[in-house]
């Protein structure tokens, strides 16, 4: 059995004060629990206490403290390294929950990240084709004129100058190089007024191609701007 070190003083008749020099000099055996000391006595030991003088209770109490001084240790030890397990366990435990919390968050972020990113990807398209189709209505408004005429000439043959019309009068579309032979300049010049005419070709719907060749309609289109020198 186990007693305090009040019970132990009030049973055995013993002070406090030789309790405790007896448990530093390891004469009583003695555990700890929760702080706590308790002091083993055996039962033998409480029964014969009756009899006994205090005197002859110590001398027979210090043979048997003597011989135990292992287990207690023992014991002691053991108590440790259980609480030790206990608490191991313990931040094992809380360290996996940590983990667990900061997977699940990290999934959250990810579809949040990929939830996000799908819309602006739609936004994105929606907003290229809004685009493509103004850019093309503000083609087709500012040269329908320009495209339908290249279409429509490229169908057609183009009269020289030298055709006649059904009534007999010569068409006025001319050649370009040809025209400029016609006209009284050097040969830089002509080369200087071809690169305009190449340069403003794809704008500008007075003139025409064919075959690699530019054409001029003297009947529908004035020149001027382009032929000055």
């Amino acid at each position: 059995m186990r007693l305090s070190i009040d019970e132990y003083s009030k049973k055995f008749k013993m002070s406090k004060e030789m309790i405790h020099s007896k448990l530093k000099a390891k004469k009583l055996n003695y555990i700890i629990e929760n702080g706590t000391t308790y002091i083993i006595v055996s039962d033998s030991a409480s029964e014969d206490d009756n009899q006994t003088k205090p005197e002859e209770k110590t001398a027979q109490m210090v043979p048997q403290a003597l011989s135990r001084p292992k287990t207690t240790v023992a014991t002691v030890l053991a108590l440790y390294q259980r609480e030790n397990r206990q608490l191991k366990d313990k931040i094992i435990q809380l360290e996996a929950k940590i983990d667990k919390l900061i997977d699940d968050k990290e999934q959250m972020l990810r579809y949040e990240r990929d939830k996000i990113e799908e819309i602006y990807s739609a936004k994105d398209e929606q907003l290229k084709n809004i685009l493509e189709l103004v850019n093309k209505k503000f083609i087709l408004e500012q040269k329908p004129q320009t495209i339908h005429e290249v279409e429509t000439f490229n169908t057609q043959k183009i009269p020289t100058a030298s055709e006649e019309d059904e009534s007999g009068n010569q068409e006025k579309v001319v050649e370009l190089r040809d025209y400029l032979k016609t006209l009284d300049l050097k040969s830089h010049q002509r080369k200087i007024i071809k690169r305009r005419f190449y340069a403003a070709y794809d704008n500008d719907v007075r003139i025409m191609q064919q075959n690699g060749k530019l054409y001029l309609d003297f009947s529908k289109y004035d020149y001027s701007d382009l032929l000055s020198y």
